[in-house]
């Protein structure tokens, strides 16, 4: 341990293991292990709050016994959406992520999601279950477009595989933009509705704000090509779930591929389990193995920044140190803080 060490406060799932770099985290701080119910006991006194238990909303419950000591939270997931709250964010706190663990696996997912209705090979499963021999066409995949909705490395690392296949791809963001490396254009998703008709396959990787909550709504849905398919592997709340669930019974949208839910676990008595075209995963797609491993070495990586500098540095000083450091009215990691 070092001569100075900080306080991490570490919150894991009681289902979960901790990081299995524990050690060298604690070589480096003193590490209370803790899970949602004590979280308040761990906070006092802590320099550092880790949430290997990404989802939980526990900080906001005890901000209180947190106020006077925290100076850095890092949030094991690229989404901060359930750690964020008014008092976070006006605080000098600095809040990381895991920017990057999850690009080239989401990708691939998106990719895999798109294939398989082209290919048809839902259809091909059904069939052989059945043992039904039924001769089919299927689609072109390098003929055909993508809109991907989220600009960030996720959407980024997307767009490269999609283009790679020979996909047209074009993104959406939160300011338009006529040349872009890897998406070529970017439209503005509050213009989503004047769009999204143009294309094949809508992608939604867009972090969870205020201003894309509920983007994928009704009026954009009816203004989707008809026969489309719906990719969503951001959050569940991007989508207005009735109005997806309309727009599958009525016909109109051809396929959804759904990570990602407004409720997690999908309930059982979801009507999506049943629509046809849908195919539903249970927010998997970024978790390719080895990915705890890559969430451990970030941990271990940015506390070593963190005990390199010296006490009194200042909240500027730190996010300047720290990798990943995001932008908490946003909502993500702006393009100059990468």
């Amino acid at each position: 341990m070092t001569p100075h060490a900080p306080v991490v406060a570490l919150l894991i799932s009681p289902d979960d293991p901790p990081p299995g770099n524990l050690a060298e985290i604690e070589e480096l701080a003193t590490v209370r292990l803790c899970t949602a119910g004590d979280l308040g006991s761990a906070l006092p006194g802590a320099d550092v709050l880790v949430l290997w238990d990404f989802f939980s909303r526990g900080l906001a419950d005890h901000w209180g016994e947190a106020t006077a000591s925290l100076r850095w939270v890092h949030v094991c997931a690229a989404g901060v959406d359930s750690l964020l709250f008014d008092e976070l964010k006006a605080s000098d706190v600095v809040v990381t992520n895991a920017h990057g663990v999850f690009d080239r696996p989401i990708a691939e997912f998106v990719l895999a999601s798109i294939l398989a209705r082209d290919k048809r090979l839902h259809e091909s499963m059904a069939l052989q279950r059945d043992r039904v021999w039924k001769h089919r066409e299927t689609v072109g995949t390098s003929r055909s477009s993508a809109l991907v909705i989220g600009t960030g490395g996720i959407g980024r690392a997307t767009a490269q595989l999609l283009r790679a296949v020979g996909m047209h791809v074009v993104g959406g963001g939160r300011t338009a933009r006529e040349s872009d490396p890897d998406f070529g254009r970017v439209i503005a998703t509050a213009d989503l509705a004047d769009h999204v008709g143009h294309f094949d396959n809508v992608v939604t990787i867009a972090p969870l704000t205020p201003q894309t909550a509920g983007m994928i709504d009704a009026d954009v849905l009816a203004a989707m090509k008809p026969g489309a398919h719906l990719i969503n592997v951001g959050r569940g709340e991007l989508v207005d779930e009735p109005a997806l669930i309309d727009a599958l019974r009525s016909g109109h949208l051809g396929a959804a591929s759904l990570d990602v839910f407004a409720t997690e676990p999908l309930p059982a008595d979801s009507e999506l389990w049943d629509l046809p075209g849908v195919a539903i995963s249970a927010h998997m797609s970024g978790d390719a193995l080895g990915w705890r491993e890559a969430l451990s070495e970030q941990v271990l990586e940015n506390l070593r920044r963190y005990v390199g500098l010296d006490d009194a540095a200042d909240g500027g000083v730190l996010a300047e140190t720290l990798v990943n450091v995001v932008d908490k009215e946003r909502g993500y990691i702006s393009a100059t803080r990468r």
